[in-house]
């Protein structure tokens, strides 16, 4: 296990020092910086997982065969994914598979 020095307090006077994540990397004020914005925000949403027992892989190529569609045709194409009805094509990660 690693042993961490406990946290230098600030002088009086000045600022504390910044806060950091639990790797010791210092926290940003943006969480995430997206690549675009939706066509009509009023409309759109974005989302973020972290720390999730998911390959990356997977759901990249799951994420790029839903891109696009409505709201609705991309569930009814998940929803038959699952009953094995469609599948996803691995269009990038492909090899030994």
């Amino acid at each position: 296990f690693w042993l961490k020095a406990p946290p230098v307090p600030a002088a009086p006077g000045q600022p504390p020092p910044p806060l950091s994540d639990c790797r010791g990397a210092p926290a940003s004020s943006a969480m995430v910086k997206y690549s675009r914005e939706g066509k009509n925000p009023s409309k759109a949403c974005k989302a973020m997982g972290v720390d999730l027992r998911v390959h990356y892989k997977n759901t990249y190529e799951t994420a790029q065969a839903i891109k696009g569609m409505s709201l609705r045709a991309a569930q009814q194409y998940l929803e038959d994914v699952c009953e094995k009805k469609r599948c996803i094509p691995f269009r990038k990660y492909k090899g030994c598979i």
